[in-house]
């Protein structure tokens, strides 16, 4: 099946429902969101603690989730669940596949917000077996909020970044008890007051300057080997790992697209007014800048709403330029074939007289 439409924003987390709901409310009459996972949302989805959105009243991330969603839907924008994007087809045209089957979809515009992951194990080069037990802290809190599974007895937190500490918090609504969080770092890379409220309200060991060697068991998690700085090496008895931070821009689509990536970031190189190197392609949230707050997600996919409709409105205004240039043209051409006429009609009666007078 082969469908055009106006944007296409690939990806429904903040920074993509954003950018349509203001896309939709500003007039574009085609705007589609393609989202893979159901529901939309994106990651505040599985986030359940609060401080999602505005000051005073924050949401929990279900709740700014779903808010995101009605606005969307709410201002026209048809937001699709379960669709998988697979690759380009064309410079603004990409093919994708869900329920009702393969599709090719055109558009004038197309806005990429596929976000951020973390590193997995597996990217981050820990060694040791590769037993049951070990997440990421998206793993985990989709685990617990979404699917209700049961997490483990006793785990171990890599990172002492803000995103660690809600994954302590996932873990406790788990009812598993965190014995360390582990860090390589001087001190967290959190608030004080955050930091502090772990380690003495729920008695969280924080062991810095530390980083993981090995994970240990076969079948479950049994372990996990650290060392300290000075070389010294403990094993913290555990049955499951969370490991958190470390996000990298989820580019595929970019990277099978051709696009120019940015070196430092990893995500695609865009100018000032999010567009990529490809013309009437953007790229918005956490793509661009992996590990960024949700708010600033969709800060982000109000500007490239605000960036597609600019090239549309100039796209617009060059198109009636266009069709005034022709239609100036054609009354030229009109008033030079008028002139032509009048200038026969007035040299014809001439000839006539000349004829009868050599007669």
């Amino acid at each position: 099946m082969n469908r055009e439409v106006d944007v296409l924003v690939v990806g429904a987390g903040p920074a993509g429902l954003t950018a349509a709901a203001r896309l939709a409310a500003a007039g574009v009459p085609r705007v589609e969101v393609l989202e893979r996972d159901d529901p939309a949302g994106g990651v505040p989805r599985h986030c359940a603690h609060r401080g999602f959105g505005a000051w005073p009243g924050a949401l929990t991330g279900p709740q700014y989730a779903r808010r995101l969603t009605e606005a969307a839907l709410r201002a026209g924008a048809e937001v699709r669940t379960g669709v998988t994007v697979l690759d380009w087809a064309g410079p603004r045209t990409l093919t994708a596949v869900s329920a009702r089957g393969p599709e090719t979809i055109t558009a004038g515009s197309i806005v990429l917000a596929t976000g951020a992951r973390e590193r997995p194990r597996a990217a981050r080069l820990v060694p040791g077996t590769r037993p049951a037990g070990v997440y990421t802290t998206g793993e985990l809190q989709r685990a617990v909020h979404l699917h209700g599974q049961d997490i483990g007895e006793r785990a171990v937190i890599v990172g002492a970044r803000d995103v660690a500490y809600a994954a302590a918090a996932t873990l406790r609504t788990a009812g598993t008890r965190v014995v360390a969080m582990v860090t390589e770092h001087p001190g967290p890379r959190s608030a004080p007051v955050r930091a502090a409220h772990s380690r003495l309200w729920h008695a969280v060991p924080l062991l810095t300057d530390t980083t993981v060697t090995e994970l240990l068991g076969h079948g479950r998690l049994s372990g996990v080997r650290v060392r300290r700085r000075d070389g010294r090496t403990t094993v913290l008895a555990a049955d499951t790992v969370v490991f958190t931070g470390d996000f990298v821009p989820d580019h595929e689509l970019a990277r099978r697209g051709g696009l120019t990536l940015d070196p430092a970031t990893r995500g695609p190189a865009v100018d000032a007014a999010l567009h990529t190197s490809r013309p009437g392609v953007f790229a918005a949230g956490g793509l661009l800048l992996p590990g960024r707050s949700a708010r600033a997600a969709a800060h982000a996919g109000a500007r490239a709403a605000w960036s597609v409709r600019s090239r549309q409105a100039a796209a617009e205004a060059e198109a009636v330029r266009a069709r005034q240039t022709q239609a100036e043209a054609e009354r030229g051409r009109q008033a030079q074939a008028e002139a032509g006429r009048v200038r026969r009609s007035e040299a014809e009666p001439v000839r006539v007289r000349r004829t009868a007078g050599g007669g």
